[in-house]
């Protein structure tokens, strides 16, 4: 009792000459301590000085409570310390078992993408302007109707002379009728005009299918980014529990150094070990937390919802290089975009050297009299031509001809450099797909040999093989998240998704 007594007041004595020391087991001590450990009962303790590495100490070397304890004992409480060493635990038992594709659905929202409508409308005001412009290729039929009443005679008053029966009259002459109805239906058919229709027409179906091309592919935002939270929570959790297992063998030394005869002495290499231990198991924690609250706000959950995620099964597809450069060329927005820009510039062309032709229209119409002019009569018919000339305009049409025929020509260099532009984009996203495709795979032959290994462990090497099991996985699920969206990048270039 006298030996149990000199060994514990001396170890107090060490830890005060390191405080970062006594600070980082203090904290490694309350995780631990935080993990359901039962309380090991024991024999009375003899009355410490109070200082902080004495109740550290307690907590850290059980085989010391009581004098006449034995080693297998000191042995068991270690064991009660460690847990279960070779299984790592994230959710507890009342977690939520959802996979990728259950969350995807889920997270779907139900009125759809606002930016998907939004495409949809730009596509549905492009194709209104071009059916507008159609509709001009028709005759344009107006009609026009009056009825006036006016408070005077509306003409002129003659004298004329009587010479048989002498003498002279007054005659009224009307110009238009006191009281008028006048009814009239036109007809007015562009001819010329109709060239430069065609050309306004191609113009706006260019536009139409610039909308549907930038429309038509909408990246699924919503399902892209609950896979990218979900493989990003799954990483979070693989990573704490290799911080948490470190974190117990740290504690497990301290057991073990504590059980031995010699009398621990905190160094500055293993302060700094303590502290980059605490440093990241507080990191991985936060971690978790916020990405778990992350998806189970885009689930529709409450944010402290425990969540036990499906690992994805694996799947690699096989696309070919030329495949997807010739998809990609096919399907780009940005190439649709340079072509029908091209279409454009060349109609615009054609418009402005169609200004040197005289604007023909045909008229026809009908019109009911009712003594709106009285000296007319009551109903006529009536066709005829119009035609209409700018004879100079001082090189106005000229210049404008020459503007179109350079902007023309730069349409045509911007479709060459897009298109090299969407081949090297293609390029560079299928050597990243096939680099991060050789990556998941090496890290999934690594994850399959610790399995073997761990079916093969020793009892002392539990807490290694475990440690070893989660850093493995969580690298193998951040290669696999590097993949789905490489793999997400290549067929959005290619426009299948």
């Amino acid at each position: 009792m006298k030996e149990s007594n000199e060994r514990i007041s001396v170890v107090p004595n060490c830890w005060l000459r390191s405080p970062i020391a006594l600070v980082c087991c203090l904290v490694l001590s309350g995780v631990v301590a935080g993990q359901d450990i039962p309380t090991i009962a024991s024999a009375p303790v003899p009355p410490l000085p109070d200082a902080p590495g004495a109740r550290l100490n307690l907590q850290f070397i059980p085989a010391y409570q009581s004098p006449t304890r034995k080693p297998a004992e000191g042995r068991e409480s270690r064991d009660v310390v460690l847990g279960a060493r070779s299984e790592q635990v994230t959710t507890s038992a009342a977690a939520r078992l959802i996979t990728l594709q259950e969350a995807q659905e889920r997270a779907a929202p139900a009125n759809g993408n606002p930016m998907v409508r939004l495409g949809q409308l730009q596509v549905e005001v492009a194709r209104q302007t071009r059916l507008g412009t159609m509709s001009t290729f028709f005759p344009q039929i107006g009609s026009t109707f009056t009825n006036f009443h006016f408070n005077k005679f509306m003409g002129t008053e003659i004298e004329i002379a009587r010479p048989i029966q002498g003498g002279t009259i007054n005659a009224g002459v009307p110009l238009a009728g006191k009281d008028q109805t006048l009814v009239a239906v036109t007809a007015t058919q562009p001819i010329t005009p109709l060239f430069q229709l065609r050309e306004l027409y191609k113009i706006n179906l260019a536009d139409e299918r610039i909308a549907r091309a930038k429309a038509g592919m909408p990246v699924p935002e919503t399902a892209s980014k609950v896979e990218k939270t979900y493989y990003e929570l799954l990483v979070a959790q693989r990573q704490l529990d290799f911080a948490k297992l470190n974190a117990t063998a740290s504690a497990n030394k301290w057991l073990v150094a504590s059980s031995s005869a010699a009398i621990p002495v905190a160094s500055a290499g293993h302060d700094e070990e303590l502290v980059a231990i605490s440093n990241a198991l507080a990191i991985a924690t936060t971690k978790e937390k916020e990405l778990r609250a992350s998806l189970n706000e885009l689930l529709g959950w409450p944010v402290d919802t425990e969540l036990q995620l499906v690992p994805p099964d694996p799947s690699y597809e096989e696309i070919s290089l030329k495949e997807a450069t010739d998809k990609a060329l096919v399907a780009s927005p940005d190439v649709v975009e340079a072509e029908q820009n091209v279409v454009k510039a060349r109609s615009a062309l054609t418009l402005q050297k169609l200004a040197y032709v005289p604007v023909v229209a045909v008229i026809g119409g009908y019109a009911y009299n009712n003594n709106a002019v009285p000296l007319l009569p009551h109903d006529f018919s009536f066709v005829g031509v119009m035609a209409t000339y700018n004879v100079f305009d001082f090189g106005k049409r000229e210049h404008t001809i020459k503007g179109a025929t350079a902007q023309a020509e730069m349409a045509a260099i911007a479709l060459q450099l897009t298109k090299a532009k969407v081949a090297a984009a293609v390029k560079s996203s299928h050597f990243e797909l096939q680099r991060s495709r050789q990556l998941s795979e090496l890290t999934r032959r690594l994850d399959s040999a610790i399995q073997v290994q761990r079916a093969s462990y020793e009892e002392n090497g539990a807490e290694v093989i475990a440690a070893k099991k989660a850093k493995v996985e969580a690298e193998m699920f951040q290669a696999d998240l590097d993949y789905r969206q490489a793999l997400s990048k290549l067929k959005t270039l290619m426009g299948e998704q």
